[in-house]
């Protein structure tokens, strides 16, 4: 009888549709920092951990982090498990991944301000885990090392193209995020998708054809 290896810790891939929060402006500001950002990750990795695990394994103190997980507490990013023995408490990441929509900020400077950082926060973290990767690969199995690693195309659209080419790309990603459920062999692997103008002086006229 073969038995189901148990699911990846954290909740990458714990269900079969991603839970997702939509920042506003407060949740924006409240994100972000470079620790609050790190510990969302981690627990969306790790699964539950109390602030003293995090704090060890984020390299900063359990103070700290207690504080850092209550404010992003007020805005529904993390949550208390709940399980935690007297007065300590155990942290999970409360939603798979979350998204912002920048038209939605523009009336607050603050947040305009932060959104700007965290976009650029999460730039040098994927540069961070790429090289990080490429600093591992070799100890991968070649025909892995072969299917990951970075590739970039170009696409000539109009604005209504660009976002029937971003709705398809996320339903692709969303038909393959666990597919690989009860596989030994699977691995969970993480998928950046950034989009941006060649030509980054000529701006368009408005039009949408």
């Amino acid at each position: 009888m073969t038995t189901e290896p148990p699911p990846p810790a954290g909740t990458w891939g714990a269900t079969e549709t991603a839970s997702e929060l939509h920042l506003g402006a407060e949740a924006v500001k409240v994100l972000a920092h470079p620790l609050r950002s790190r510990i969302v990750t981690q627990l969306r990795r790790s699964g539950p951990l109390t602030a003293t695990a995090l704090a060890g394994l984020l390299g900063t103190n359990s103070g700290a982090t207690s504080y850092h997980l209550r404010r992003l507490e007020t805005v529904g990013l993390v949550a208390d498990t709940g399980t935690g023995k007297g007065k300590e408490r155990v942290w999970q990441a409360a939603v798979e991944q979350h998204s912002w929509t920048p038209s939605e900020l523009v009336d607050d400077e603050d947040a305009v301000t932060a959104l700007n950082w965290l976009e650029r926060d999460y730039i040098r973290h994927f540069a961070t885990k790429a090289e990080q990767w490429l600093d591992v690969q070799q100890d991968w199995p070649v025909e892995w090392v072969d299917q990951l690693g970075i590739n970039d195309n170009v696409a000539l659209v109009s604005l209504d193209q660009l976002q029937a080419m971003r709705r398809e790309i996320e339903d692709v990603l969303q038909k393959y995020r666990r597919v690989g459920q009860g596989n030994p062999q699977a691995k969970r692997i993480a998928v950046y998708t950034y989009a941006y103008p060649v030509d980054l002086d000529q701006r368009p006229r408005g039009d949408r054809s």
